[in-house]
């Protein structure tokens, strides 16, 4: 097993692109299997998961022809169906929780996928309720294999309907979007999720020939088409990846430049940041990051602590609150940090408490982070990423930190960073790859 020595203290200095945005790049990916046609794709993200999906895909019989590390042309002419009933492509796609985005597009083509248990991060239970309702409304009929652990899913044909959602789901709207594409007649999908990622896929499916409106919105109509043609597709910067950096500047009291961040793709993120303190200047599509000695957390207007919790966008993305959480640990003040969708997220700070960390975990939803006021810097200790979230964060807590620390399983953070190492060690952090 791989782990990262990581020794703390250093000032980082320099410039840092963002990689293409993991979690477009799972839904643009499963849609290539839509049409028979060449897709193009561009800042595809080197990272473990999008790597994983692509083999599936490649086991499926699509053509990929990796022009790249970032760029691949993908042709679905040939898709094996029979592949959907061999143990070795179920037992392979059920480590990826991404692989239940190539359900939608394989029932609007073929009329026939099945959906694994979800894999991926263990940070609590994520439902398929949303993504199988929605397909039993268009049509499909579905047998859960109890003792496999998977859906199978058929139908004799898919016709379009009102939906309205239980939750807004990405990767469920998403999934219901790739089968209603190609129903019979209208889809409405109301309550539906309306992050940068979905806007980018209808802006593709409607470039390949769908008819979706509603983007931006939550309330998305689809008008079903016969057949979709190939398209040319570039994936945003990944905004996860520039919390992240903006993150890392205020804990290392590092100057540094996020080059082509996707400003006006953000949405909330910025201010959020700026809600703990941090100063941010924006420069054309570029975050300037200054040094900061000290930066103190807002209060609300009446007085009262701050509390930060995620929200279906345009509020905050869940993906990010264990990094503001680190970051509040050497602010002046204090946060409640509220998250709400999943009950093992917040676990991990039992590690950030271990290196020297004012948190009390309230219960699975809440911590209330208290800050250091770089009174003291944390200390390095040996600990393990539970998931790609907690784990970056854990990395940021480690470079700021004094003495060495070691990272255990950092397989979690490959999943949804791309060369983090080599990227950081560029800009002066002290970190390589170890066995452990």
């Amino acid at each position: 097993m791989k782990a990262f020595e990581v020794h703390g203290g250093n000032k980082l200095k320099g410039s840092i692109v963002p990689q293409g945005a993991k979690n477009e790049a799972l839904q643009i990916i499963s849609a290539v299997l839509l049409t028979p046609e060449p897709v193009t794709l561009h800042n595809i993200p080197d990272i473990l998961d999008v790597n994983l999906l692509i083999d599936l895909l490649s086991d499926l019989g699509v053509s990929v022809e990796r022009r790249d590390r970032h760029t691949a042309v993908f042709q679905a002419n040939e898709v094996w169906l029979e592949k959907l009933e061999d143990p070795e492509f179920q037992k392979s796609s059920s480590r990826l929780r991404g692989s239940v985005m190539i359900a939608g597009p394989l029932l609007a083509r073929f009329k026939k996928a099945f959906i694994p248990k979800p894999g991926g991060d263990k940070i609590g239970r994520r439902r398929l309720d949303t993504h199988i309702i929605g397909f039993e409304k268009l049509g499909v009929r579905f047998e859960y294999e109890q003792g496999e652990g998977f859906f199978r899913l058929n139908a004799n044909e898919l016709k379009g309907t009102h939906l309205l959602l239980d939750e807004p789901s990405v990767t469920g709207t998403a999934n219901i979007l790739f089968a209603a594409v190609m129903a019979k007649g209208t889809t409405t999908i109301y309550n539906a999720a309306c992050e940068p990622y979905i806007q980018q896929l209808c802006r593709m499916l409607n470039r390949m020939g769908a008819k979706i409106s509603g983007l931006g919105s939550n309330l998305l109509t689809i008008e079903g088409v016969e057949s979709l043609s190939g398209t040319e597709h570039t994936m945003l910067p990944d905004m996860i990846e520039v919390g992240s950096f903006i993150g890392l500047s205020a804990m290392t009291q590092s100057e540094l430049v996020i080059k082509n961040a996707g400003i006006d793709h953000l949405g909330i993120i910025p201010e959020k940041f700026r809600q703990l303190g941090i100063e941010l200047e924006f420069k054309n599509d570029d975050i300037i990051v200054h040094a900061q000695e000290v930066y103190e957390i807002q209060k609300f207007i009446d007085g009262s602590v701050l509390t930060i919790y995620d929200h279906p966008w345009p509020g905050m993305t869940p993906d990010l609150l264990s990094i503001l959480l680190v970051v509040a640990t050497q602010a002046r003040g204090s946060v409640l940090i509220h998250q709400k969708m999943f009950e093992s997220r917040l676990f991990f700070v039992d590690k950030l408490i271990d290196m020297g960390a004012r948190i009390i975990l309230c219960d699975p939803h809440r911590a209330a982070v208290i800050g250091l006021e770089r009174e003291q810097a944390l200390r390095g200790i040996t600990m393990s990423s539970p998931d790609i979230r907690a784990g970056v964060a854990l990395l940021i807590a480690a470079l700021s930190a004094e003495g060495k620390s070691i990272i255990q399983n950092i397989e979690q953070i490959d999943r949804g960073y791309q060369y983090i190492d080599k990227r950081l060690t560029a800009l002066g952090a002290d970190i390589k790859r170890i066995e452990a």
